[in-house]
């Protein structure tokens, strides 16, 4: 496997967010997600909302074995 921060994200890739723990506040916490396509064995990059420009990458296994369901990042940013 490639190492996964040497890959170039481009821009303008649709973003998906999974808020929790204070809903409709300032202090509301979301973590966001972006699938880059065409990389073999997925790429996907999480931010949070709080901190933008920081980012953890995982392939699909890896994110699968985090235990992070996509599916859950319903709502797009």
């Amino acid at each position: 496997m490639s190492n996964l921060y040497e890959i170039e994200v481009p821009p303008g890739l649709s973003a998906f967010k999974a808020c929790g723990g204070n809903p409709e506040s300032e202090h509301e916490t979301c973590a966001t997600l972006r699938e880059v396509p065409g990389v073999v064995g997925g790429l996907w990059v999480m931010g949070d909302t709080k901190r933008p420009g920081v980012e953890l990458r995982f392939s699909t296994a890896e994110l699968a074995a985090a235990g992070i369901d996509p599916a859950r990042f319903d709502t797009a940013v």
